[in-house]
Parts: structure tokens; sequence; C-alpha cells
């Protein structure tokens, strides 16, 4: 029975270091930044989407079984299909709550929606996953993979969704068809991106995972890249 404190500490937990994420993340939008009321119903959208996403991938598992370690190409298909749950679910929060809407007027705006749905579904991705070790009161254990997970599989959702956010930021200028043809191919990177990691994660040995954590962190350098290249997208497109 999962008891009120329990789920306090591991919400807590999940939210917390989301909300130093979203922190730092706004303050690249720092000129014309979004209204705090769409970036709170965005991050909450990415949570409920953690909910939805934990349904679809119920579903997958009844017709394709989890392949662990042992990875064929069912494996494979396997896991690129929970990407794609994943990646389609974030998207779908910050498109309803955001990026169908007329406050989403800059290139760069794509990109902080996207990462505020990414950080609310990795939140409460983290929170779940910490429930069980406090419940059994390891705490230690708990504050161990709530760090990996603070480091991996958040910058994992943030990298990933962000992906299609610097895709649809070059592409605001453009004709509707392009448009719809970039926001395609940010959304099919997104999912490699994502299918490569849950990869390497499942076949790693247990000190090379930190390379592949590693390699996030890279990821995030070049995202920082991109948000000053859409900057300049802002100053130069005609509206």
């Amino acid at each position: 029975m999962l008891d009120t404190s329990t789920f306090f500490f591991a919400f807590l937990g999940g939210v917390l270091p989301a909300s130093l994420w979203l922190w730092f993340w706004l303050k690249e939008d720092r000129i014309s930044p979004e209204p705090r009321s769409m970036i709170i119903t965005t991050f909450c959208a990415g949570m409920v989407a953690t909910l939805v996403a934990l349904v679809l991938e119920n579903i997958l598992r009844e017709y394709i079984p989890f392949p662990g370690k042992n990875l064929g190409l069912s494996g494979i298909i396997f896991i690129m299909l929970w990407a794609s749950i994943e990646e389609f679910v974030k998207f779908s929060a910050a498109y309803y709550t955001a990026l169908s809407r007329r406050e989403n007027d800059e290139p760069i705006d794509n990109m902080i929606y996207l990462i505020t749905a990414a950080l609310g579904f990795a939140a409460l991705e983290n929170a779940l996953f910490l429930i069980d070790p406090i419940k059994k009161g390891l705490l230690i254990d708990s504050l161990i993979n709530g760090n990996l997970r603070f480091i991996g599989s958040t910058l994992l959702h943030v990298v990933s969704s962000a992906s299609i956010g610097i895709f649809m930021a070059f592409a605001f200028c453009k004709l509707p068809n392009a448009k719809r043809l970039l926001t395609t191919l940010g959304f099919i990177f997104a999912i490699l991106l994502h299918t490569l990691f849950n990869y390497y994660i499942l076949v790693s040995e247990e000190g090379r995972i930190f390379g592949v954590f590693g390699a996030l962190w890279v990821g995030v350098v070049i995202l920082l890249l991109f948000f000053e290249r859409a900057k300049k997208i802002n100053r130069s497109c005609v509206y």
C-alpha cells in the first residue's frame, strides 16, 4: 500500500530536479518569456503524458515481450516503438497546450514548450521510479537512482524533444508543406536518438553507461548552440 509520505518524497524527488532544469532552460528565453500559466500547464500536461505512455507501453508489452539484454530484431523493434510512444505523448502534450496556440509566436518558443513538456514527463517518470526504493527504506539506493535518472533519462527526454523543437524553429518562416516535412524529420530524429539511448543502456556494461550519459551532455551543449541560432531567426524572420 502506497502511503502519503512515500508518494510525497518520491514526487518531490522527481519534480525538484526537473524544476531546476526548467528554470535553466527558461533563462534562454529571457528577452520575450512565455506566459507562466502556459509553462505550468505544459509541464503538468507532460506529467499526464507519462500516465498515457504507461498505458500504451503496457499494451505494447502484451504484443511484443520486453527484450532485456538479448536484443534481436524484435527487441530493436520493441525499443523503437517504446521510444515512439514516449516522443508522441510528449509532443502531444506540448502541441495541445501551447504549440497550437497564438502564444507560440517565435521560433524559440517551439523548443521551450517541447522541453517543458519533456521535463514534466521526466518529473513524474522519475517519481514513479523512486517510489519502490523509498517505500523499502533504501534511501541511499533511491538517491543514487534519482541522480542517475537526473543526468540520464531526464537529459534524454530534454534533448530528444528539443530536437523536434529545433526542426520546428528552423521551419518557422517556411511554407506549410515545408513545416510539416521538417517537423516530421525532427520527430524521426528524436525517435532514433531515443532508441539509440535505450539500446546502449540495455546492452552496455555498467561501467560504460556513464559514457552514454556523457554523450547526452554533449547533446545539451549542442542544444544550447541551436538556441542561439534560433534567437537569430527571431530577429531575421518576417512574420
